[in-house]
């Protein structure tokens, strides 16, 4: 690579021209210099994304490469004791009660036997109840943080509030340790890629985290339910791929059979179930993958054409549809083992299972017929009778109202389980393909319209007509994009009554909210085609009545507060929380030096001279490193447009001191380092100022008074 850039084998960045040599360190420092805006997509691990984004910002200045790319949780693992925690120090968990709530909050590593330990995979819960009948209190949307503190610190009631607050306000420079809010928005791309898209937090102009590099562009994907591996099928290759979504990265490619296209995880998501739609009818059928151990457990044969799958709740059988054959195939899950088939109809082509019917349904596409089959005895139990062109078959969330979807006659079919018996007919737009349910909704992507349909669950088997509502999704119908994929293209969102609506056509996702009549937002996928999306969702979850719970990484040892938020009943406690150091982890060696910002207020005046402080610390003899010739800061535009470099002076003992001023509004990031020491700029702990107009400015953007930036502390180098 140009300019002496080199890829280390962890993925960070650095300059080889830089390494230990004094003169070209020195270069360029005592200058403000402006540089053309620039961007870098980079992919990171899941922590404190925003500042290691902004960490690798990549500036180029006159021939140097300079990097930034430890990250803030290693930068505290240095500055924080990380030794194990002793159980008579910290107890892990605890109980709250206020205002006639209790609240209970433990955690475990999910390995038996495993102690919390950094590294480990854990599982948080918060169990809120009655105080006075341990009633459950169900549906309540609470929030919460890991933040590391020092050892043996106790945080009161007033700093665990203020330190809730920063975290709200979702601030670069207050990030916690480990966020139990965070969702991140997926698009499967008609490229060999997916978007890793961050709603709530953007760098610079973009809200994309990173992306999923694969071997070749994917068809269809499964997420586990503790959302730690996402697999996607790759047709053209004839595998499928597993995603770490620790690091959202491609751990490993699994051979598959011939054009494996639909998958489904069972129930229990001890298997991954795999469709061959293979054109030769001997290599048809599924391949079954073991999800812990990402290999092929087995592969059974099956009719011929496109296969669909469902699952009894038990996870006693599988059922698999052979579009070409009109058959279904009945498979014993847990012998993995083909029991019977059964004749469907012309073109079974989705398949779906009713709980409360205890049984499947099959659509099917060449006659327009739906047949059930129970999910005890394994026969056919219903037949109802509809116009051919049938597509996609789903049930809502009560498991009694089927809907599917006629792409001929551009309507939607609603049956009555109990019955087994159409009650409703619905027209929706042109040529519907797929159906996405809310608590409320029934939402209709039509492929021949832009506008999505919603059909109102409470009024589905009453009299009269039932309403639909619709909104724009988009400015193009999807048909307009040069394919679509059989993943879904409409996902809930984690927020209540929401949805997130993937339009290829557009190259964007839309974000709306029930009873809006347009999306209050858009995300963009930046020249990609979204053909599917899908919600990872983080954030705390009412798994169990009143139990509100998460799976988490731990990603660093040490002493941590757990910051809960209730919004009602107001309720803001920090609890206590110690994670043990892995001895199998290495970790970087401890800096020579300790570096101590002396400033303490974050906003500053555009145009108005800053004087920056800092405290060195010999950190072997706990005394002040004096006499230290090459102690430099750098300050830097977050938007890499303009950046300030100069070594300090010692203005006393150990003290170390530069001036600057912005030059326009903005947060500013502040990086020291000290080369004969070996302390580079992505070393210690950055922090941020955030700058504002001194003055008003005129039309043109400019400020209507100027000052001169001070560079002469320091002197020239």
């Amino acid at each position: 690579m140009k300019n002496g850039l080199e890829r280390k084998s962890n993925g960070n960045l650095t300059n080889d021209r830089a390494r230990g040599r004094r003169g070209t360190e020195a270069r360029g420092w005592n200058q403000s210099i402006s540089l053309p805006e620039i961007h870098l997509c980079v992919s990171v691990s899941g922590r404190l994304r925003a500042a290691m984004v902004l960490l690798l910002s990549l500036l180029v200045v006159g021939g140097n490469t300079i990097c930034f790319a430890q990250t803030p949780a290693a930068q505290a693992q240095e500055k924080i004791a990380a030794e194990p925690a002793k159980k008579d120090e910290v107890k892990n968990g605890g109980k709250l009660v206020q205002d006639g709530i209790e609240i209970e909050f433990t955690i475990e590593a999910v390995a038996r036997d495993e102690k919390l330990m950094e590294g480990a995979d854990a599982v948080a819960r918060f169990k809120v109840t009655d105080a006075r009948n341990h009633t459950p209190i169900t549906n309540l949307r609470p929030a919460s943080w890991m933040d590391l503190k020092a050892a043996g610190k106790m945080t009161d009631p007033k700093e665990c509030r203020q330190k809730i607050q920063s975290f709200l306000q979702a601030s670069l420079s207050s990030r916690p340790e480990i966020d139990l809010n965070t969702y991140f928005i997926l698009t499967l791309n008609k490229e060999s890629n997916i978007s890793v898209i961050d709603p709530l937090m953007g760098y610079g102009t973009s809200k994309l985290f990173t992306l999923v590099f694969l071997k070749s562009p994917g068809e269809d994907w499964a997420l586990t339910a503790d959302n730690r591996k996402l697999f996607v099928s790759m047709p053209l290759i004839n595998q499928v791929a597993v995603v770490d979504t620790g690091t959202w990265r491609v751990t490993t490619n699994v051979d598959a059979g011939a054009k494996p296209s639909r998958i489904a995880l069972q129930p229990d998501q001890k298997y991954l179930w795999v469709g061959n739609d293979a054109s030769d009818a001997t290599e048809s059928g599924v391949t079954v993958i073991d999800v812990n151990e990402n290999k092929v457990a087995a592969k059974i044969k099956t009719g011929a054409g496109h296969h669909e799958f469902a699952f009894t709740s038990d996870n006693s059988f599988a059922f698999v549809t052979n579009k070409d054959d009109g058959t279904l195939t009945i498979i014993d899950a847990k012998k993995l083992a083909k029991m019977k088939e059964i004749k469907t109809g012309a073109q079974p082509v989705s398949i779906a299972y009713s709980d409360v019917a205890k049984a499947v349904y099959v659509a099917n596409e060449g006659d327009g017929s739906v047949i059930g089959v129970s999910g005890e005895n394994l026969n056919q139990t219903a037949r109802l009778a509809a116009k051919p062109g049938l597509r996609s078959i789903r049930f809502a969330q009560n498991g009694r109202w089927g809907f599917v979807v006629n792409a001929r006659q551009d309507n939607v079919l609603v049956f009555d389980t109990s019955t087994n018996r159409f009650v409703n007919t619905i027209q929706v737009g042109r040529n519907p393909d797929q159906i996405t349910f809310t608590k409320n909704y029934a939402y209709v992507r039509s492929l021949g319209s832009d506008h999505v349909a919603l059909v109102q669950l409470d009024a589905i088997g009453k009299k009269g007509e039932v309403p639909v509502l619709d909104f724009p999704a988009g400015q193009f119908a999807p048909e307009r994009a040069a394919g679509v994929s059989m993943a879904d293209a409409i996902a809930p969102a984690p927020e209540d009554s929401s949805v997130l609506v993937a339009n290829p056509a557009d190259q964007a996702i839309y974000y709306y909210s029930e009873g809006m009549a347009a999306p209050m937002g858009t995300f963009q996928n930046y020249r990609r085609e979204p053909r599917a999306v899908m919600v990872w969702n983080k954030s705390l979850r009412e798994l169990q009545p009143g139990v509100y719970s998460t799976n988490i990484k731990l990603t660093s040892s040490g002493q941590y507060d757990v910051a809960f938020l209730l919004d009602s009943p107001r309720v803001a406690h920090c609890f206590d929380m110690a994670v043990a150091a892995n001895p199998a982890i290495k970790h970087a060696d401890e800096l020579p030096i300790a570096v101590e910002a002396m400033f303490t207020e974050e906003k500053i005046r555009v145009g108005e001279p800053v004087k920056l402080r800092f405290k060195v610390t010999d950190t072997k003899t706990n005394h002040r490193a004096v006499g230290l010739k090459d102690f430099g800061v750098m300050v830097m535009l977050a938007s890499g447009t303009w950046q300030h470099r100069q070594w300090a002076t010692q203005v006393e003992d150990g003290v170390y001191e530069i001036s600057f001023a912005a030059p326009k509004p903005g947060p500013y990031y502040v990086f020291v380092q000290c080369p004969s020491m070996k302390v580079g700029l992505n070393k210690t702990p950055y922090h941020i100022l955030q700058a504002a107009d001194a003055v008003p400015r005129n039309d043109n953007g400019a400020t209507t008074e100027t000052k001169k930036l001070n560079e002469k502390p320091g002197g020239q180098l």
